[in-house]
């Protein structure tokens, strides 16, 4: 299953996140050479990395397997501060019903295509059930047609560019339930997603966020 943690029930994944962190270290800094993100506790943790963080992540037995973060675009996103060039012709997004997915990894050794299909069905089944209508991310091109393969409306945000060797674009995917059931028919699975402990209400947790950027800006 593909667990939901966020900060209202994170307390009870606090090992798994420990875990997960280490993980994203070892795929990200190890494995790919983003030099930029080593730490040297062998953590990857960014500013985005907080309690507005939402991360769905595949445990099996507690042991991370794969997952990713979601990020209200209400408040300063990694694509508006550190890539708003790749949205020069669209922009980027600042919407509640609108979430920056971020830091997708699937674990070596779960590298089949099962379970990278499983993580897409969960982006698609949760954000239908917050209501988020669109999820925006920095993506190298060659995630193009594999989302396009999986029935995956995706929309460039402006022209790609080169970034660490890699051709590298922003764009927004919809969430549809056409595109869940797509997922859903290739991996035989109905409901992928489990939430634990309380349940976060990611509209008015994103429309807060928007709230306290504005009084900062007023201020």
């Amino acid at each position: 299953m593909i667990h939901v943690i966020s900060a209202v029930n994170r307390h009870l994944y606090e090992d798994v996140l420990e875990q997960h962190f280490r993980l994203r270290h070892e795929i990200f800094v190890e494995e790919r050479k983003w030099e930029a993100l080593r730490k040297p506790d062998g953590r990857e943790i960014d500013a985005y990395d907080n309690d507005d963080s939402i991360y769905l992540l595949s445990l099996e037995n507690r042991r991370v397997l794969g997952g990713y973060r979601l990020y209200p675009t209400t408040k300063p996103t990694m694509m508006s501060e550190v890539f708003p060039h790749l949205a020069a012709v669209r922009g980027c997004p600042a919407d509640p019903l609108v979430w920056e997915w971020s830091r997708f990894f699937v674990a070596r050794e779960r590298r089949d295509g099962a379970l990278n299909l499983q993580l897409m069905a969960a982006a698609q089944e949760f954000c239908l059930d917050q209501g988020i209508e669109r999820l925006c991310l920095v993506m190298e091109t060659w995630w193009l047609p594999r989302f396009h393969d999986i029935g995956f409306v995706v929309t460039p945000l402006g022209l790609p560019a080169l970034i660490e060797d890699s051709w590298t674009m922003a764009a927004t995917i919809e969430v549809r339930q056409e595109s869940l059931d797509v997922v859903r028919e290739r991996i035989g699975m109905k409901n992928v997603v489990r939430q634990d402990g309380p349940r976060i209400d990611c509209i008015a947790r994103a429309n807060l966020c928007g709230l306290a950027a504005a009084q900062r800006k007023s201020a």
